[in-house]
């Protein structure tokens, strides 16, 4: 093999490559696909469930709150409150804020009705039953 690189040489490294790197899309596709079904969680899918993300979504708790590692990190990630501290700490801590504890963030008060608490707390409840390969790492959040 001689000591210089050619046109030819670069080319083929080009197409091998892409080549490779095509099937391995496609192989990680295939297997995402096949995994998809038995981690998400869509038999428990309810109106409650797509109620409370409506709300999620309309408030943008998204914005201060993360959700199973996506969102913002100024507050709490929310994917194993539900286990953590159970439907009715999750109601009471909404209807309370903000607390006007000094030195601390505070979440406003969104004035939600009782079945929209119901609502939220059941799509947090949705959320923490999906398997999420053991994410968030901690318990806390």
């Amino acid at each position: 093999m001689s000591g210089t690189f050619t046109k030819s040489m670069a080319r083929n490294i080009f197409y091998g490559g892409t080549v490779f790197f095509a099937l391995l899309f496609l192989a990680l596709t295939f297997d995402t696909m096949k995994e998809v079904p038995k981690r998400d969680n869509r038999a428990n899918l309810t109106e409650a469930v797509i109620n409370g993300k409506k709300l999620w979504e309309v408030n943008n708790c998204i914005g201060c709150h993360t959700l199973l590692g996506e969102g913002a990190y100024f507050a709490p990630e929310l994917g194993n409150v539900y286990p953590r501290r159970g439907p009715e700490f999750i109601k009471a801590w909404i209807q309370s804020q903000p607390t006007g504890a000094p030195g601390r963030r505070q979440m406003p008060n969104f004035g939600f009705t009782d079945k929209e608490l119901d609502d939220l707390v059941e799509f947090l409840k949705y959320s923490s039953e999906i398997n999420t390969a053991n994410w968030p790492p901690n318990i806390e959040g």
